[in-house]
Parts: structure tokens; C-alpha cells; sequence
């Protein structure tokens, strides 16, 4: 009897073996692909949050020069209007900084085909 017993737990381990290990439960109401672009999220958060930092530091530096410049710069844009109607400043030789508004064709065939994208 004894070893009808051993015998039969002998042929019956490689089955408990082939049989895989059962996974984890999931996160409650998360699918993998939650879970998934939630790990990715995250790392991406983990990479970006150091330039962030640094970001915000500098803009915090910059912050009294930039009130400073607020009323001149709500007059500049009084000045121009819809800055759409101008191509990209240009500084010339002697440091003049001048901005060409679009002519009428230019801003025809904008319309036509959607603004120039640098990539």
C-alpha cells in the first residue's frame, strides 16, 4: 500500500510542475493596458520632472523682469493687432529688429494650404 502511494505521488508531481504559476490579481479595475500606459506615464513623469524643475526655477527668476516688460508688451501687441498678419522678426546687420507684415497673396495661399510647420 505504502508504495502504491509513493508511486502514485511520483507520476502525479510532473503534472502539479507543467501546471503554470498563477498570476497575480490585477489592480483593482485596472486592465493591463491601464496598467501598461500608467508604468509608462509614470517614467516618462520620472524623466521630464528634473527639466520641469528647472523650468520652473528659471521662469521664477525671470518673473520680475517679466512684469517689467508686461506694459510694453501689451503695447507692442496693441501696435500690431492680429500678429498672424506678420512673418517672423528678422534682425538686421546694425541689431535693427524688423517685422514684415504678409502681403495679401501670402496671407491668401496661407489660408489655402495652413500655416508653414518647421519639424
Amino acid at each position: 500500500m505504502r508504495n502504491l502511494v509513493l508511486a502514485l505521488l511520483i507520476t502525479a508531481t510532473p503534472a502539479f510542475a507543467e501546471t503554470p504559476p498563477a498570476a497575480p490579481p490585477p489592480e483593482e479595475g485596472w486592465s493591463l493596458m491601464e496598467r501598461g500606459a500608467r508604468l509608462l506615464l509614470e517614467g516618462l513623469m520620472d524623466e521630464v520632472e528634473p527639466t520641469l524643475d528647472e523650468m520652473g526655477r528659471a521662469l521664477s527668476e525671470l518673473e520680475p523682469t517679466l512684469r517689467e516688460m508686461q506694459p510694453t508688451l501689451r503695447e507692442l501687441m496693441a501696435m500690431l493687432g492680429d500678429i498672424r498678419y506678420y512673418k517672423a522678426p528678422e534682425k538686421l546687420p546694425n541689431g535693427d529688429i524688423i517685422m514684415r507684415r504678409k502681403t495679401e497673396m501670402e496671407l491668401r495661399l496661407e489660408e489655402l494650404t495652413g500655416p508653414d510647420i518647421d519639424l
